[in-house]
């Protein structure tokens, strides 16, 4: 099937042809429970009703105008986020890569008005941040970011939750740090709240713009909308995609009154994004979130994960710990078990998770996940590493 596509991805073999809920089906029949949630995305989980009815509704009015008219959702999908986040103003994009390539945009203008001349930055160790240019250049992992590394600033990395290290980093005078609340691709390590707070405190001191990237963790998955509200800290500049729109894609880069009229008309800009589909996509979330009892949901499912996986780590010597918060977790195993491996075991089981490493089986269940498909999806889990 994918004779004249470039290959970038190592595609499993399912073809999935239909969905509900955190249930998927592939064209021979077989369900599978979709615990990866197309890498955080699928909040609303597969056919859901309110969505459907929104964007086919909204399909047949119309689907694109361009940023340079405007549609009847663009400031109310802006109001109800930047309230939510406790921010001031959003730029629309498509995705995450997006989203954090304005955020280094909004840092270096920001001095540069300033006449500072800041251009450096600093990220943390294990940092995923995109694969566009500039995101690629302040994400850690080497081997995506060395072959095609063209941002002209340096950027120093400094190891998660080592404070020093973080404020002798910031004393350079950076133009941003930027960092993960909780590091994705790493195998979802979440940072310290005094790490975070930290951080904050020392970027207010140096006029250092602070980046929260909440792709994998915003728009509620961790049990606050934002994952930084639960160590009370609000950065200069937040992030978002993935499940901000349910699927549909849409990209965010929120800002605080400090960075209001750092870009001016020209600066930035996008033909796609917040256009009329994707905003009517993410008033259907935030509508479940605020109206529809989805936070908390998430927050009673959170709970209930963290108990099953933690029970599993008691119960089984090859299960070493237990990583995240809310619906977003993994689990360590001992080197013994490949987690590549035991990945593809449970595709075959009927359980779609995510691989992180040799050591690490990532989780991200829809928002809308069952109580009991997540005990089904933990006993599908225990089955194939005892199998192994």
């Amino acid at each position: 099937m994918d004779e004249h596509v470039i290959k970038t991805y190592l595609r499993a073999a399912p073809v999935f042809v239909h969905g509900e809920g955190a249930t998927l089906v592939d064209s021979d029949g077989k369900e599978y429970l979709d615990f990866l949630g197309g890498i955080a995305v699928s909040a609303l989980g597969h056919n859901h009703p309110e969505l459907v009815a929104a964007l086919s509704e909204q399909l047949g009015k119309v689907m694109h105008v361009s940023n340079l008219y405007r549609h009847p959702y663009t400031e109310e999908v802006a109001r109800r986020i930047t309230r939510l986040a406790g921010m001031a103003e959003v730029f629309f994009c498509n995705s995450g890569t997006e989203a954090n390539e304005a955020a280094l945009k909004l840092a270096l203008k920001y001095h540069f008005t300033k006449d500072t001349r800041r251009r450096d930055f600093v990220a943390l160790q294990g940092a995923f941040h995109g694969r566009t240019l500039g995101a690629l250049a302040v994400t850690h992992k080497a081997s995506f970011r060395e072959p095609f590394s063209a941002l002209e600033s340096n950027v120093t990395f400094v190891p998660r939750d080592d404070i020093d290290g973080l404020r002798a980093a910031i004393a350079t005078n950076p133009a941003a740090l930027i960092l993960e609340p909780i590091q994705g691709e790493a195998g979802i390590h979440e940072l310290s709240a005094e790490f975070l707070q930290a951080a904050r405190q020392a970027c207010t001191d140096s006029d250092t713009i602070l980046i929260h990237d909440e792709i994998q963790t915003g728009a509620g998955r961790t049990g606050t909308f934002l994952c930084a509200q639960h160590a009370d800290v609000t950065p200069d500049i937040a992030t978002l995609a993935k499940p901000i729109a349910a699927g549909v894609p849409m990209g965010l880069t929120l800002i605080s009154d400090k960075l209001s009229g750092t870009f001016v008309p020209g600066d930035h800009g996008s033909t796609f994004a917040g256009g009329p589909l994707a905003c009517r996509a993410a008033l259907v979330l935030l509508e479940q979130l605020l109206e529809g009892g989805l936070q908390d949901h998430v927050v009673e499912m959170g709970t209930h994960l963290s108990s099953a996986l933690d029970s599993l780590v008691a119960a089984h010597p090859l299960v070493l710990a237990r990583r995240g918060r809310g619906l977003m977790q993994a689990i360590q195993l001992d080197p013994r078990v490949d987690a590549p491996t035991l990945k593809d075991l449970l595709l075959e089981s009927g359980l779609i998770v995510n691989a992180t490493g040799p050591d690490t089986i990532r989780v991200l269940p829809p928002s809308v996940v069952q109580r009991s498909q997540i005990d089904y999806a933990v006993k599908i889990l225990r089955q194939g590493i005892d199998a192994l």
